[in-house]
């Protein structure tokens, strides 16, 4: 027997959503070499109040620099030594120096401290003898 669905007695039209995503494309620097460094950056405001956890999606398109030989693109807290909340790992499919790359993340953190927790988008070229060039990022939070 097919189960059966709730109906939908109540709408969400009209009702403001927008506190609770945050985003952000701008892109706050490229990786130099081998080190790891923030991408992009959001806080989450004090209006966005928490449930459940907070849904987290990074994007990053990039041209691996010299001797890069993997990337690793990462969602943290705070910032390069706050704790991780996603990564890709060592990836290694199609890292070649002057090649253009995206590589996207997602995560769920259910530990983040609202209102003012921050969270950073970073990448990693592993091997990496001269910086790699961010030709786009994205990072977007989603409160729940």
């Amino acid at each position: 027997m097919a189960s059966q669905l709730e109906r939908i007695v109540t709408s969400a039209l009209g009702l403001d959503l927008s506190p609770r995503v945050i985003q952000s494309v701008t892109v706050a620097a490229s990786p130099s070499a081998a080190t790891e460094t923030t991408i992009c950056t959001i806080p989450i405001p004090a209006a966005a109040s928490q449930a459940s956890g907070i849904l987290l999606f990074g994007f990053a398109a990039f041209t691996v620099g010299t001797s890069g030989a993997s990337a690793n693109l990462k969602i943290r807290q705070t910032g390069t030594s706050g704790a991780t909340i996603a990564a890709t790992g060592a990836t290694t499919g199609g890292i070649t120096a002057g090649n253009l790359v995206d590589m996207n993340v997602q995560g769920f953190d259910t530990a983040g401290v609202l209102p003012g927790q921050v969270y950073v988008l970073t990448l990693t070229i592993g091997s990496g003898a001269a910086p790699s060039t961010v030709s786009a990022a994205s990072l977007v939070a989603l409160v729940v």
